[in-house]
């Protein structure tokens, strides 16, 4: 799978590109991630990427022409992709989106900053607008490196254990993972339940999933009373 990311701080993707899952599935070619930095295709010696608001108000925005330019080039140079705007204003990504975008061959991120994107971006490039949670940061580039992550482990082969993306949270409807336990049986008076320790599979399956369950019940109750709060 090909994931391009167009962005004013291509180096913040170094390290989480090259490391872990993400760097075992580059090395293993399952994904083929590239780096484009928006300045590069601006217009002028100063390599300016962002103006003043028309209208006026707080902030810059990011320019068209360097914005548009470098997607552009990029499903030039590595063909055509679905392009993303990570913005706080776009559809919230879950687990469900993950493995839509899962199924393509080419992604392309756009990572915003300052007060956002100039309006004839959006309008130029049609793109799909993803948040990553009702809350702002200062850029894209953390929300990009989400949905890579997110993505790249359901890629077949990308994670050791086969089952490993099948049995996690949310994979399954909207439920949470199920507690888990692992060496020593018991530490600091604190025991393995009976259950999983059975080597009963259909009971530690059936405890799995109820606990999953009252988990899954027990985190909506605390985000609705926070809701009401």
């Amino acid at each position: 799978m090909k994931i391009d990311v167009a962005t004013l701080f291509p180096g913040m993707f170094d390290e989480v590109l090259g490391s872990s899952i993400l760097g075992r599935a580059r090395g293993k070619g399952i994904l083929d991630a590239g780096l484009y930095d928006i300045r590069d295709f601006s217009s002028d010696r100063h390599r300016t990427v962002d103006d003043r608001p028309y209208g006026g108000g707080p902030g810059m925005l990011l320019r068209p022409e360097p914005v548009v330019a470098c997607v552009e080039t990029i499903l030039a140079e590595r063909g055509p992709g679905h392009v993303v705007l990570l913005t706080p204003g776009g559809r919230t990504f879950t687990q469900a989106v993950a493995r839509e975008f899962a199924q393509m061959d080419h992604l392309v991120l756009v990572c915003g900053r300052y007060e956002g994107f100039d309006a004839r971006i959006r309008q130029v490039l049609r793109p799909d607008e993803l948040s990553i949670g009702p809350y702002v940061l200062s850029g894209g580039e953390i929300a990009a490196m989400s949905v890579i992550d997110a993505v790249v482990r359901l890629l077949p082969g990308a994670l050791g254990d086969a089952e490993s993306a099948a049995l996690e949270s949310y994979t399954d409807g909207d439920d949470l993972e199920a507690p888990q336990w692992t060496r020593p049986p018991v530490w600091r008076g604190l025991a393995v339940p009976e259950a999983l320790t059975s080597g009963d599979h259909a009971r530690i399956a059936r405890w799995r999933s109820e606990e999953a369950r009252k988990r899954t019940e027990s985190r909506r109750r605390a985000d609705a009373d926070q809701g009401d709060a």
